[in-house]
């Protein structure tokens, strides 16, 4: 049987991280608290933010009162469909990823936003440090979409992807991990992209900006996990092996490479 969830690692963890995790503040302000002598172990004051601790084998306070107990982390794939909102609530009513999520489980969080035109991959958690470096430009993991097209594109087009376009108002999108045209027929094709950042509706521009006449898109992949068969609608919980690699890809931040633009043969 899975585990519910899973607890963050009992020990080896800096004073300010493991306050900021507890008590849910900036990491700033965690060491503004720790340096005004807010923090106490065992009863001794530690003014020190980056000292590592055991929250197994000490009794750690903050301003006076015991740590909150660590939080059940949760990980799961979701199959956005399309109409559905990435947020966790919607005054018009309108359905949004709370809708799917199995009952019993606290609030999650969506890792990268997908419109409601767009389906596909979804990482939902509550786990916030896996969360922010996921989505953080700096770690430049890659992100992987479907497009599907009214017309097959012109070799000018994927090139034009590959080097990064103009996307208006000042803003221009990095180049492109990969390009590859998977399906070609009368009335249109299938491009695999990829891209290691994630500015608003950055494909839909993207496609807009040099005349790719765009029907339909889906996330396919996020980083190494993979959509797969998961039906639309449906969650499942992340594997071991599928979270230590989305913890290893962001890692270390890294800058992204040019990708290649490429047609398969026909």
């Amino acid at each position: 049987m899975k585990p519910a969830g899973e607890a963050p690692p009992p020990s080896g963890v800096r004073l300010n991280k493991l306050l900021a995790e507890r008590v849910g503040l900036a990491r700033r302000k965690c060491d503004d608290a720790i340096l005004a002598g807010l923090v106490d172990i065992d009863g001794a004051v530690v003014v020190t933010p980056g000292v590592v601790v055991d929250p197994a084998a000490h009794v750690i306070r903050f301003r006076g009162r015991p740590l909150p107990e660590a939080p059940v982390l949760h990980h799961l794939a979701f199959h956005k469909p399309l109409g559905v909102l990435v947020t966790w609530s919607d005054p018009q009513g309108r359905r949004t990823v709370k809708d799917f999520v199995p009952p019993g489980l606290p609030r999650l969080f969506a890792v990268g936003r997908l419109d409601a035109d767009t389906s596909g991959l979804l990482l939902l958690t509550n786990d916030g440090p896996l969360a922010h470096r996921l989505a953080h430009p700096r770690y430049a993991v890659d992100k992987t979409y479907r497009l599907s097209l009214d017309a097959p594109p012109r070799n000018a087009q994927l090139a034009a992807l590959r080097k990064g376009v103009d996307l208006g108002g000042g803003e221009h999108s990095s180049p492109a991990r990969e390009v590859v045209l998977e399906e070609e027929w009368g009335g249109g094709a299938t491009v695999r992209l990829v891209l290691a950042e994630g500015k608003n509706r950055q494909v839909r521009r993207m496609c807009e900006a040099v005349g790719l006449p765009l029907s339909g898109l889906e996330r396919i992949a996020f980083g190494p996990l993979r959509l797969g068969d998961l039906p639309p609608g449906a969650t499942r919980r992340l594997s071991r092996e599928e979270l230590r690699a989305l913890r290893g890809s962001a890692r270390d931040p890294v800058k992204a490479p040019r990708g290649n633009a490429t047609r398969r043969p026909r």
